[in-house]
């Protein structure tokens, strides 16, 4: 459906931007309120969702040219609190009209994403319903104490719930305004209310376990200990400045350049990454992102089997981000990036020093010490370093993305905080205990990396590559050789795999028609971590819903509107939106436009050492130039000064 309105005068104050990909302004956020107002889609119950560029089909920005003209298309998701009712909508703030207009049904999609504002109404409405007060209480505990933690209910087709808005919501006792809740779990009873009802629905008091009374705060008894004074100060400096630039939303360092873009469900965006090779600059991947993660939760017990959230498409996560103000996560000589986000009226906020980018020294990049002719060189490895942290809950992630003068590129996900505990009965075997009468349940975290490659242009092929070990024979009559097993994949269906790394298995993205001086196809490799899957069962709710994490790796034909692993609606949705249906089509991806989902992450078994502050968790994956360059692409990187005493590593 298709709107047209009059064009404000007003409009000629909207920020111009300079590129197809530059996020949205401030003011083009105030504009899309005012072009949704004027169709008649805003109401006092209304609220902004999401709204964030709706980014251009691909060719369009490929064949962008500066001066050219730029169409401006804002996405949005509005919730009517009053009445539950989602909609999805594309903005033309060019043009000043609503192009698209979709109602979403909550029983066949789900539901929009779980405003904060909803959250807000969560311990208000316990402390009115009666059995939670009596449950409290049963417990000799004050309800005015307990800090409500609602999470995204999941779809189970409990025929209360269905078509219903629905969140599950556990508590966690707080003593005073210093204490960390999270030490002190509630467990054994569980809340699901209708957020648009404003309702209770049930109450399952179903165990009456003691409820955890050691503090966690990290430097509460016990956990007091002195600060050990025998660490010495380390300084990084750049007394000439960093080496990269920074134009707009471009930034240029080394051989690398690309654009970065940022919106409240994606968090940070890399767009148009490309390496210099003598005069010619070669494209890598169009877009990269972090399109969606979830957190499944092993304890099967009535109050915990549910827990399984979709921080992006579910909380849509970005708004959670930190600003570095607060606290700085780099060192060295540092450029922070402020992000403007659209909030639940559709006003902008500013999340200042949210993005940090800098360099770092990575040790040795290459060295030799040769018996021959006496070359004795060394040089020293760096990386620029583009990356966000956010808080959701209890957990904190940070999201780094990593360029290397090799060609490497690298995504790193850190992950700490504090763990999501439960009381602790033994024997439990799905649970870890972590301090006196306090658990925390096995569970994992698990992300999808949407890469939309282009190695050295857009027609790519992907081939699998195992080794494995040769037959003895003619051609190997001593046994010791292994070679190089390639499996070219061709068709969407046939490119859902798992890593394995006994076959120390990786995925070759290659262009079949750009060759090197050897004659060999250009690409890059994906190195996985090969960490296990989802791994509940595969009729779980979970599964459906999440099927992207059942396999480490999908291929897809390239198309814009296939942007996230889950499909575009999340919360409580039933399953098999996204890539179940995106390959279900079985397109070509032989020597076509390209799209792989990575799925990676961590399997937690927490530990006693996790408590109560969690040291961090890596996870994630590699990308390597094979056969891409014809030499090493770092043997132009300047020796270091050398000084008295020296080390490489």
């Amino acid at each position: 459906m298709t709107a047209t309105l009059d064009k404000p005068g007003a409009q000629s104050d909207t920020t111009t931007p300079d590129h197809p990909l530059t996020p949205l302004s401030a003011d083009e956020i105030r504009e899309v309120r005012r072009i949704v107002g004027a169709h008649g889609l805003l109401g006092e119950s209304v609220r902004f969702v999401y709204a964030a560029l709706e980014e251009p089909h691909k060719d369009v920005v490929l064949a962008f040219r500066p001066g050219d003209p730029i169409e401006r298309r804002a996405r949005i998701m509005l919730l009517d609190r009053a009445i539950g009712k989602g909609t999805d909508a594309i903005v033309s703030i060019t043009d000043n009209a609503v192009v698209y207009e979709h109602t979403v049904d909550p029983v066949t999609e789900g539901q929009v994403p779980i405003l904060d504002e909803e959250f807000g109404d969560i311990e208000a409405m316990l402390l009115d319903c009666d059995e939670w007060v009596a449950a409290i209480r049963k417990r000799d505990l004050n309800p005015e104490k307990v800090r409500a933690v609602p999470l995204s209910a999941g779809a189970f087709g409990h025929a209360d719930e269905v078509g219903k808005r629905v969140v599950r919501v556990l508590g966690f006792y707080q003593y005073d305004d210093a204490d960390l809740p999270w030490g002190h779990p509630i467990d054994g009873l569980l809340a699901t209310i209708d957020v648009t009802a404003k309702h209770v629905l049930s109450v399952n008091d179903h165990d009456d376990l003691p409820v955890p009374s050691e503090r966690s705060e990290w430097d509460a008894e016990p956990h007091v200990t002195p600060t050990r004074t025998d660490l010495k100060p380390i300084e990084i400096t750049q007394p000439e400045g960093p080496s990269f630039t920074v134009d707009g939303n471009k930034i240029t360092w080394a051989d690398w350049s690309f654009r970065f873009g940022f919106d409240i469900r994606e968090g940070l965006t890399l767009h148009q990454l490309s390496i210099k090779d003598g005069d010619n600059e070669r494209p890598l991947i169009y877009r990269a992102s972090v399109a969606e993660m979830v957190v499944p939760y092993a304890h099967p017990s009535p109050s915990r089997y549910w827990i399984n959230y979709f921080d992006q498409g579910e909380y849509m996560f970005g708004r959670y981000t930190n600003s570095l103000e607060l606290g700085c996560d780099c060192l060295g000589e540092i450029k922070y990036f402020d992000v403007t986000i659209a909030d639940e009226n559709c006003e902008p906020r500013v999340i200042k020093n949210a993005i940090c980018l800098h360099e770092e020294d990575y040790g040795v990049l290459w060295k030799h010490v040769d018996i021959f002719n006496g070359m004795a060189e060394v040089r020293r490895q760096r990386r620029l370093v583009i990356s966000f942290f956010l808080t959701i809950g209890n957990y904190d992630y940070g999201f780094f993305w990593y360029l290397y003068l090799d060609g490497t590129v690298q995504l790193e996900v850190k992950a700490t905080g504090v763990v999501f505990a439960s009381a602790y009965r033994a024997p439990d075997p799905f649970a870890s205990e972590l301090a006196p009468g306090l658990g925390a349940p096995f569970h994992q975290h698990l992300f999808s990396a949407r890469l939309d490659m282009s190695v050295d242009g857009h027609a790519n092929t992907v081939e699998e590559v195992d080794a494995v070990a040769a037959p003895m024979g003619p051609d190997n009559p001593w046994g010791n050789g292994f070679v190089q097993q390639k499996t070219k994949l061709t068709h969407e269906l046939e490119a859902m795999r798992l890593a394995d790394n006994l076959k120390a298995r990786v995925w070759h993205i290659t262009n079949p028609n750009k060759q090197n001086r050897l004659g060999q196809n250009v690409g890059y490799a994906l190195y996985p971590e090969g960490q296990p899957t989802l791994l509940a069962d595969p009729s779980s709710s979970v599964a459906k819903r999440a099927a992207f994490t059942t396999k480490h790796l999908w291929v897809t034909k390239y198309d814009p509107a296939e942007r996230y692993p889950a499909g575009h609606i999340v919360n409580q949705h039933p399953g098999g939106d996204g890539l179940p249906r995106f390959v279900a089509q079985d397109r070509n991806i032989e020597n076509d436009d390209v799209v792989l989902w990575h799925t990676f992450g961590l399997t937690h078994f927490p530990r006693p050492e996790d408590w109560p502050m969690m040291p961090v968790d890596y996870a994630g994956f590699t990308l390597k130039p094979v056969s891409f360059f014809d030499r090493n692409p770092a043997l132009n990187v300047p020796a270091g000064k050398k000084k008295s005493h020296c080390c490489n590593g």
